[in-house]
């Protein structure tokens, strides 16, 4: 499993378009070409913790991610559910 630090995401869409452009980078899929849905993710009834990205790919194979909000930091799954990869955030702005 790899691990890194990146310090060049501020809001919640850059943080679709990276989670998006590493699941297609990670597996070698063309950008823009696959569907992907979003679910936040809460703690008790309210309170939101992050959110958890699918990326539909082909033959119904799905590749997600999740950002940890309090823990700054996103963990990416590969098909069978297995985690291969994490990413550290430096700061949180983001807000959902």
């Amino acid at each position: 499993m790899t691990n890194k630090t990146i310090h060049s995401i501020n809001s919640l869409s850059d943080l679709r378009n990276y989670v998006y452009q590493t699941l297609c980078n990670d597996h070698e899929l063309l950008m823009d070409a696959f569907p992907t849905s979003e679910s936040i993710l809460k703690r008790g009834k309210s309170e939101s913790c992050g959110v958890m990205f699918c990326l539909h790919g082909p033959r119904a194979v799905k590749y997600s991610a999740i950002w940890e909000k309090d823990k700054g930091r996103i963990l990416f799954y590969g098909p069978s559910g297995k985690r291969y990869h994490q990413v550290e955030l430096s700061k949180i702005v983001i807000d959902i």
